[in-house]
C-alpha cells in the first residue's frame, strides 16, 4: 500500500507523519488490496469565523474503486488536525463496511469492481465500532478556497452510482462511457438519483 501525505498551509512534521501513517496502515486489515492512499491535510485561514483544519483521505482499491472521506473542524488547539484525521478515518471505516457489503448489481463488471471479493472478505478483519467524540464541525465558507482537479474516468451510469455510494457524496462527476460527455450524478432529496447532462 503506497501512502502519500501532503500539507497545505501546514508543515507535516515527523510526528504528524508518523501519527497519520499509524492510522492509515491499519486500513488494509479491514480492506485488503488497497493500492494507494492519499492524505491531504490543510489549515485554511478564513476571513469569517474560526480557521479550519481539514483532513481528506482518498483510498484507491486495486480494482479501481475509490473511497474518500473528508473532515473539517474549527481549529481549537494544535491537536485539532489529529481529531480531523481520526474522524476522517472513522468515516472511511463506514465506507469500507459499505464496500464489503453484498448489494446486487445488474452488471457483473460493476459488481466485481465495487464489491469486495470472497477472498478479501475471508482475510479482512471487522471494522472497529468506535466513534471519535464530537468536536466542533463546520461547513465550508461561502468563498471558494479550494480548486480541485479530478480524473474523469469513462464509466457507465450504474458504475457512477456505485462510486457515488462508496464516496458517500451528494454528487459525482464522471465521463459517461456511452455519450463520451461529462455528466454529474446527484442524490435527490426525495430519494433516487438525478443526472445532469450538458446540451
Amino acid at each position: 500500500m503506497d501512502i502519500s501525505i501532503h500539507g497545505d498551509g501546514i508543515r507535516i512534521s515527523e510526528a504528524l507523519d508518523r501519527y497519520t501513517r499509524s492510522k492509515i496502515d491499519k486500513l488494509d486489515r479491514y480492506l485488503p488490496n488497497i493500492a494507494q492512499v492519499g492524505v491531504e491535510l490543510a489549515i485554511i485561514r478564513t476571513h469569517r469565523g474560526a480557521d479550519l483544519a481539514i483532513a481528506q483521505i482518498t483510498v484507491q482499491h486495486a480494482r479501481g474503486a475509490i473511497l474518500r472521506a473528508e473532515e473539517r473542524m474549527n481549529i481549537e488547539n494544535r491537536d485539532t488536525i489529529r481529531w480531523a484525521i481520526n474522524k476522517a478515518v472513522d468515516k472511511l471505516h463506514r465506507q469500507i463496511d459499505r464496500f464489503k457489503s453484498k448489494r446486487k448489481a445488474k452488471n457483473q463488471r460493476v459488481r466485481d469492481k465495487y464489491r469486495a471479493t470472497l477472498a478479501e472478505l475471508t482475510i479482512a478483519e471487522e471494522v472497529p465500532a468506535y466513534e471519535v467524540p464530537d468536536a466542533t464541525i463546520v461547513s465550508a465558507p461561502a468563498d471558494i478556497f479550494r480548486r480541485k482537479q479530478v480524473d474523469l474516468l469513462p464509466m457507465h451510469e450504474e458504475e457512477a452510482i456505485e462510486q457515488l455510494e462508496l464516496l458517500d457524496h451528494n454528487f459525482y462527476m464522471f465521463m459517461n462511457a456511452e455519450s463520451e460527455q461529462v455528466n454529474v450524478l446527484y442524490r435527490r432529496d426525495n430519494g433516487g438519483y438525478g443526472l445532469l447532462v450538458p446540451q
